[in-house]
């Protein structure tokens, strides 16, 4: 009888060993590695319902459905994303389940969100997936304002470079048509991001549907891949270019600050119009600075001439000077507070732009080019939209800031974001002559013409920039803007900034420049940004009195470009 006894207590703890062993092993596949499973391709069970979590929607700032999940009982899961605006594409980018393909985009980065598979949501989804019931995922919500997003994208598209090679019919300045580029606009008191444009873009409904669908998955992703306008490059934040004239913002901001320079100094003819021969050193080749910008006997005919009248025409020789005169250490200072040559925080993956050469170091040749904007500077649409903002917002940059909040499926709100100061850059005195001079480049400089045949509800400062490329391509458009600007109210600063460029466009402020004037006549003229608008600065009037327009014996000569 005992030895029976010690048989069934040994076949007992041996079944209890054995139903630890197998519920541990359940767990442990079933819960700890139930999403490695899960996801793996060759699963069978991947695509059912249970496995494939209802995805979280994408809203902009005023609730503007953007992303969201409709029924297919055709596809993995049961569902398919469906998005509103082909313009937000390479922001927003795609999902499709199974994992056989990537999401990119909002969609990868913030796929643990949109999932559910953070916080608290998480726990409850894990319950879900014990049960094998339907799992959830949460909601983003953007500080995209699909209002601008759409005047933005409108206005980029049609207010294109002239086909003929010259931007307005008494203008001969050269441009090229091309639709490759970006546009960045944002709040630059908060570093909210209000409209993003990368241009051309792609159809995200067609990418989910044909790779949901086809019976070849990929031709529409490798139609795309192959198209020489490279499509799926979201150039406002991976795009990398020549920065042009729009560099020499830096370079005006580092001498303000530093006190290198004031916007009333004055050049004489060798320092701001002659080429700047510097010989070859130990540590540095020689190079040559030149760039008649200036437009002698043309638009200027006697000197000195001023800071802001060099910056308003676009001075390379000068900037060169002066950049020089702030120092190459004290003037890489300020590009680090700018965060150049260093990972941008943000709510979303940023190239690095770069003052530096290819091995880290940066010799006296190149410096005093990039002084300029034609070294080795090279840059996204971003990092000059962060150079931009801080201008207009008395110094200080803000953190680029995307998202706004995250909520539950029952839009309660799981976390909120608020703006986070990054730097002081420069004095307030040095970020409102910095306008000053902008309202010099836009009004009375290389872009007048622009603000001539506009004219826009308010005054627009900004600069701009044709970034030369070589290889006997067209060079690279820029425009740094901001609005509104009020030259007798230094109190008041710019409620918005737009930053756009062209690649391969041509004369920067004739390539870009209309369509910019128009995005902020539209966002105004609609009220979509509320703030006071200043007085639009006639030209004619402002420049004269200014010293911003040379004249000689007769007519009154315009300023130059």
């Amino acid at each position: 009888m005992m030895r029976i006894n010690s048989s069934i207590r040994k076949l007992t703890t041996i079944f209890v060993v054995m139903f630890v062993a197998i519920s541990g092993c359940l767990v442990y596949w079933q819960v700890v590695k139930a999403d490695q499973v899960t996801a793996t391709p060759h699963n069978p069970r991947i695509c059912q319902p249970d496995n494939v979590p209802l995805r979280g929607n994408i809203y902009d700032r005023n609730g503007v459905l953007l992303a969201y999940s409709v029924p297919d009982p055709n596809a993995c899961g049961g569902y398919t994303r469906h998005y509103t605006d082909p313009s937000l594409a390479g922001l927003i980018g795609y999902y499709v389940a199974g994992g056989l393909y990537p999401a990119i985009g909002l969609e990868a980065q913030y796929d643990a969100v949109l999932s559910g598979a953070t916080g608290q949501t998480a726990i409850n989804n894990l319950v879900h997936k014990i049960l094998h019931t339907s799992q959830v995922g949460n909601n983003i919500y953007l500080t995209i304002d699909e209002r601008i997003q759409k005047v933005v994208a409108r206005d980029y598209a049609d207010y294109t470079p002239d086909p003929t090679g010259t931007a307005f019919i008494n203008h001969t300045y050269p441009t090229y048509p091309t639709d490759r580029g970006a546009a960045v606009v944002t709040d630059p008191h908060t570093g909210e991001i209000l409209a993003m444009v990368s241009s051309p873009g792609y159809d995200p409904n067609k990418m989910v549907d044909t790779l949901t669908h086809s019976q070849n998955p990929t031709s529409y992703y490798d139609q795309l891949v192959k198209d020489p306008e490279n499509p799926l490059l979201y150039r406002p934040t991976q795009g990398l270019y020549s920065p042009g004239s729009t560099f020499k913002t830096v370079t005006l901001m580092a001498g303000l600050d530093s006190g290198a320079t004031t916007l009333d100094q004055n050049w004489d003819m060798q320092n701001a119009y002659k080429p700047w021969a510097i010989p070859q050193t130990a540590d540095s080749p020689g190079t040559t600075v030149v760039g008649d910008n200036l437009g002698y006997g043309k638009y200027v005919f006697h000197f000195p001439v001023n800071t802001e009248f060099g910056y308003a025409n676009s001075d390379n020789i000068m900037f060169a000077h002066i950049g020089a005169n702030v120092g190459q250490q004290k003037w890489l200072d300020y590009t680090k507070r700018m965060y150049f040559d260093q990972t941008i925080p943000a709510d979303l993956p940023i190239a690095q732009s770069h003052v530096l050469q290819a091995d880290g170091n940066l010799n006296f040749a190149n410096f005093v080019n990039d002084a300029y904007g034609q070294g080795v500077d090279f840059v996204t649409p971003m990092q000059m939209s962060l150079v931009d903002n801080t201008a207009a917002n008395n110094g200080t940059l803000m953190r680029p800031m995307l998202i706004s909040k995250i909520t539950d499926k029952q839009n309660n709100v799981v976390q909120n974001f608020d703006p986070q100061q990054l730097s002081n850059v420069i004095s307030p005195d040095a970020a409102y002559n910095t306008r000053v001079g902008m309202n010099a480049v836009a009004t009375c400089g290389s872009a007048w013409h622009i603000t001539e045949d506009n004219r826009p509800p308010t005054t627009v400062i900004g600069k701009t920039g044709t970034g030369e490329v070589g290889g006997g391509k067209p060079p690279e458009s820029w425009m740094i803007t901001q609005a509104p600007f009020d030259i007798n109210n230094p109190q008041q600063v710019p409620a918005l900034t737009i930053v756009a460029m062209r690649e391969n466009g041509g004369e920067g402020a004739y390539s870009i420049g209309p369509a910019i004037w128009h995005m902020y006549s539209d966002i105004f003229n609609q009220n979509l940004v509320k703030t006071p608008l200043a007085p639009w600065n006639d030209p004619n009037v402002f420049c004269p009195e200014h010293n911003l327009w040379q004249t000689r014996t007769g007519p009154q000569v315009h300023g130059n470009q």
